[in-house]
């Protein structure tokens, strides 16, 4: 069975100029009236965007909508499990840990125009403010030239057109739930006044890149404990990838300067264990940043969706 990436969310496109990522808990209060309004949201959910891109057809629009272990087993107790969908509960780390936020669903969307994705969301959320509470919104935004906050490019080697597919959406290890994705997503706060304080030649050791130019430093050039050394997954000689797309957030009145992180992936495995890595190798970018939240995310297909729509899971 081979991928049909006409079949997929919008898990593996470009981040946008304007997103918003939303993470939710479900009221449990009334299990069944609770599953309606999901089964009612989901079909609904790309009627919005079809009209939407009719509207606004150079937005960029993009939706991703998905369950956490806690969600998908409440809302769904009788259906098969994705396979490498696992109740988030956090990473050990050296100096710091990887929290776990508690959270049933997730919703990611992004386009080129702040009233587009404002109007998706909230049209969106008009299905589920009855039944759910917030966790978490944040509000993101395209920086410099394509930069991360701390003002380095980001997003260099993230895998692209049809390699972007391979490594971003299930595939046929897991037949069930084909065409579909794992999404981690965790928000960073950065100290951007002690990090801007260091000279650029100690900030380019410890990404492992040029500052303006972006182009990756050689090997002894770079801190061992290197952003773009240990924040990967090279087991048995291969580079495993995921899809980053990551974007700055900030209240800059407050002092607040942060990055979305928003990993998509084939295989949750090759994000667990990028992310235990950087936790327990000592991530030198760690050192200025801290983790506040973290859940996974199963983000089903189309046909998926269709199947939760038509009550066939």
């Amino acid at each position: 069975m081979a991928v049909d990436k006409s079949r997929t969310q919008d898990v593996y496109k470009d981040a946008g100029q304007s997103v918003n990522f939303t993470t939710l808990l479900l009221k449990r209060e009334n299990h069944d009236a609770e599953l309606d309004v999901i089964r009612d949201m989901v079909d609904r959910i790309q009627a919005i965007k079809r009209s939407v891109n009719i509207r606004a057809n150079n937005a960029g629009l993009g939706i991703a909508f998905g369950f956490s272990y806690q969600g998908w087993t409440y809302l769904f107790p009788d259906a098969p499990l994705p396979k490498e969908l696992e109740d988030f509960t956090g990473i050990k780390g050296d100096k710091q840990d990887v929290p776990a936020t508690p959270a049933d669903l997730f919703l990611h969307v992004r386009s080129n125009d702040e009233s587009v994705t404002y109007t998706v969301v909230d049209q969106i959320m008009d299905f589920l403010r009855p039944v759910t509470e917030v966790v978490d919104e944040t509000h993101g935004f395209h920086y410099e030239q394509g930069r991360a906050i701390i003002d380095f490019v980001d997003g260099t080697e993230n895998p692209v057109d049809e390699e972007a597919v391979e490594w971003g959406v299930i595939g046929d290890e897991d037949p069930e739930f084909i065409n579909g994705s794992y999404a981690f997503a965790q928000k960073y706060i950065h100290d951007l006044d002690a990090w801007r304080a260091l000279p650029t030649e100690m900030q380019e050791k410890f990404i492992g890149r040029r500052k303006f130019s972006d182009i990756e430093l050689e090997d002894d050039e770079k801190d061992e404990a290197a952003h773009n050394v240990v924040a990967q997954d090279n087991r048995d000689g291969e580079e495993h990838k995921i899809v980053r797309m990551n974007v700055p957030f900030a209240q800059p009145g407050h002092g607040v300067r942060g990055t979305y992180f928003i990993g998509y992936a084939r295989y949750w495995d090759v994000t667990k264990t990028m992310l235990t890595n950087m936790f327990t190798q000592n991530d030198k970018l760690l050192d200025y940043s801290k983790p506040t939240t973290g859940m996974l995310f199963f983000i089903p297909s189309l046909d998926t969706l269709d199947a939760i729509a038509e009550e066939e899971i």
